[in-house]
């Protein structure tokens, strides 16, 4: 489930004007300020692209701040397959940035124990935009224990997107959207869906009215590459990964009965075409083209990526908008109770040692974490892409037009903008230093506050407990534990695609028995004892 958070795919784009440089290593050589230095960058992000030029007025106006150019590589597959190939096999960028949660950031964290990356603890102090957002006060505490604070005693990791301040709150508003067409051909009210058995009803009489596109059957419920972000559902059987056994202590929720109806539930849509089965193999690309193409009735993942992948359908189809599904309930929520949301920055940024100039790279991410790199990144060039107005940023209408006119992003991309640089601008400031989304059309802001109102009918609450996920990686048997953790993602898929409940839970215990075997006990005993007496997070809200 660490991938809900998730993940439409941030994305980096740099310039090279050196040719024959070779990937992994920092150009340029040493050099006075950074001054002709070139930069590698990986971008861990999977499906990440950048513009068609290699030159951008972005990208040209931070190399004329800094007389650092950059050339950044993107990630096609797997985040954490990514993270352990670069360093098993040191081709190395300068700088590795990437996401900061689960698998990825194990990855990272193994690296710094490795000798792999550059320890910061002595160099933080200089770049004052930089140690802002790695101060103990700024990062969430379970997140400061594990990572960023330190792996041994030292500092390797730079923090982003971690909000500055509650007005930066950034609420992707996951959850079940439907076609609105589609719901009235049914007759069934989307926010008269509530609970998990009204959710299948609902996806049962999609079914039933066999609704077709161009000739081919439109699927009850989908969502976009390797089934981000279908599992949501899963709140609708328990709160969190981690659940109060009932005498205080805590258990993997993987142990529980609710995982077991959760597991069930899902293979029942499987079983009656309720949910596409190729939601777990597919390709961003062909799951986008499926919408594109009117074939999927219900969507599950963050609002934003909805909106984008459906523009074109809607377009050339006015009135065939997703929209909520709910408010449905929460395991373990009072109906009343605000949406517990585990916002958090989602990037890491490391230095690797394979860097030739680290002083140009801490030079870079400085700026780009200042208030003029964040708004540059953010919004484009001022002056030619936005002007301030009233002391705020405030979008030109020529290129505005042109953003809002192509439906690829491939014209805001070519410009420099929303190419990902803005995952290595430190804090966000989007609201406090920022204007908001200058480039979104009055159209999405109006659909994105009325999914606010229909899903977070008490307002949200920020997590700051500690995650019970964050701190099992420390068990002394974390290392023989978790190849057998990992495995629960790709079980629970082969549970769901079995021929019956009872194989479909065979599937599970076969897996239960492995984890234990692997020193599970131990773990939990050690997450227990590390945890007692501190606030833990028993809630949350996929954001």
């Amino acid at each position: 489930m660490a991938k809900l958070r998730v993940r439409a795919a941030c994305t980096l784009m740099g310039v090279m004007m050196l040719t024959g440089l070779l990937y992994g290593c920092g150009g340029g050589g040493d050099s006075e300020g950074g001054k002709g230095t070139t930069l590698t960058i990986l971008n861990n992000w999977n499906g990440s692209t950048g513009p068609d030029s290699d030159t951008t007025p972005v990208t040209q106006a931070i190399e004329d701040k800094t007389g650092i150019k950059m050339k950044i590589d993107y990630t096609k597959g797997s985040e954490v397959e990514k993270v352990n190939t670069i360093f098993a096999t040191q081709d190395l960028p300068d700088i590795y940035t990437g996401p900061a949660w689960g698998g990825e950031l194990d990855g990272i964290i193994k690296a710094a124990k490795e000798g792999q990356l550059v320890d910061l603890s002595d160099k933080l102090d200089k770049y004052p935009n930089l140690a802002k957002a790695v101060a103990k006060e700024n990062v969430p505490p379970a997140l400061y224990e594990k990572a960023i604070g330190g792996i041994d005693g030292k500092k390797y990791m730079m923090y982003q997107n971690q909000p500055a301040t509650g007005d930066d709150v950034n609420d992707w508003l996951y959850g079940f959207y439907v076609r609105k067409d589609i719901a009235e051909k049914v007759g069934v009210d989307p926010q008269s869906v509530k609970t998990k058995e009204d959710l299948y009803q609902f996806l049962k009489k999609i079914k039933d009215a066999n609704l077709s596109e161009n000739g081919m059957p439109v699927m009850p419920l989908g969502g976009f590459h390797d089934g981000w972000a279908v599992g949501i559902g899963s709140t609708l059987f328990y709160g969190t990964s981690y659940v109060d056994k009932g005498d205080g202590s805590l258990e993997n929720v993987f142990f529980t009965k609710a995982y077991e109806d959760y597991t069930l539930y899902y293979r029942k849509l499987i079983s009656e075409g309720l949910l596409d089965p190729e939601v777990f193999t597919q390709t961003d690309p062909i799951a986008n083209e499926k919408i594109k193409q009117g074939r999927i009735a219900v969507l599950a993942a963050h609002y934003p990526a909805i909106l984008d992948a459906s523009k074109d359908y809607v377009k050339s189809h006015p009135g065939t908008d997703y929209i909520p599904v709910g408010p449905l309930e929460r395991a373990g929520a009072e109906p009343n109770r605000p949406d517990d949301l585990a916002i958090q920055g989602n990037n890491v940024t490391v230095i690797t040692k394979k860097c030739k100039d680290v002083d140009a790279a801490l030079k870079l991410l400085d700026y780009l974490a200042s208030d003029e790199g964040f708004m540059l990144v953010h919004y484009g060039v001022e002056g030619v892409h936005w002007e301030k107005v009233d002391g705020k940023p405030v979008a030109k209408k020529e290129w505005f037009d042109k953003f809002y006119e192509d439906t690829t992003g491939k014209v805001k991309r070519d410009q420099g903008i929303a190419i990902g640089l803005e995952n290595m601008t430190g804090m966000d400031r989007i609201n406090s230093v920022g204007g908001g989304d200058i480039w979104a059309d009055q159209g999405r802001l109006a659909a994105m506050d009325n999914a606010r109102k229909i899903l977070r009918p008490n307002g949200i609450s920020v997590i700051s407990a500690f995650n019970p996920s964050d701190v099992i990686t420390k068990a002394p048997v974390w290392e023989t534990l978790k190849p057998s953790i990992d495995q629960m993602t790709d079980v629970w898929k082969q549970a769901i695609f079995t021929k019956s409940d009872d194989a479909a839970l065979k599937v599970l215990n076969d897996l239960r028995d492995q984890i234990k075997k692997t020193g599970y006990d131990e773990a939990i005993q050690y997450v227990n004892e590390q945890l007692k007496g501190k606030e833990v997070v028993k809630l949350s809200m996929p954001n």
